[in-house]
């Protein structure tokens, strides 16, 4: 599925489904919670921190989909490309960092 194409699904879902968007600065302390139940997984699965019982059946992919769901929202309600957006920023890093990451010898020290 095209980024476009998951815009538009999302914007369907909830001018039909959701009622409205909920507004901006909502749906930033949503995304800053969704961030942070992402979070929460990632440093009991990776990092050094272990799960509670409950916490166990979290999926990580669904924490990821809830933060992607609320960032589309957003562009979504700010008039955001985010397929265009993606491209000119891939662009910008590639112009960037052509060399930079190649050179770093923290990253090539393993």
């Amino acid at each position: 599925m095209e980024i476009k194409e998951l815009q538009q699904q999302v914007d369907h879902w909830i001018k039909t489904i959701g009622v409205r968007y909920f507004n901006e600065l909502t749906n930033l302390a949503i995304l800053t919670e969704e961030v942070g139940e992402l979070a929460r997984i990632i440093s009991r699965k990776y990092g050094e921190q272990s799960f509670k019982n409950e916490e166990e059946e979290k999926n990580l992919g669904d924490e990821m989909a809830d933060v992607l769901w609320v960032l589309i929202c957003l562009a979504n309600q700010t008039g955001v490309d985010l397929e265009e957006s993606i491209r000119r920023n891939i662009e910008k890093k590639t112009k960037r960092d052509q060399d930079r990451h190649k050179n770093n010898k923290k990253l090539s020290a393993k």
